[in-house]
């Protein structure tokens, strides 16, 4: 039997929330050149890397890239 149980860390008081500064924020993570995309090119990339190390440079940068 599992329970499942969503918590924050820490609690998360808006009391003046931004839309625009909001969706600036979701596009630098998220958006055409935001992190996300980033880390999706390396990691498509390393596939047409002639050498391993080549391929692990790609590889390390990528999943480097996914960790905030």
């Amino acid at each position: 039997m599992w329970n499942y149980d969503r918590k924050l860390m820490y609690p998360v008081n808006i009391k003046n929330p931004n839309p625009s500064l909001a969706k600036f924020i979701i596009a630098q993570y998220g958006g055409p050149d935001g992190e996300l995309a980033a880390s999706l090119r390396y990691l498509s990339q390393r596939y047409t890397m002639p050498t391993a190390q080549t391929k692990g440079l790609l590889n390390d940068i990528g999943t480097e890239e996914l960790v905030p």
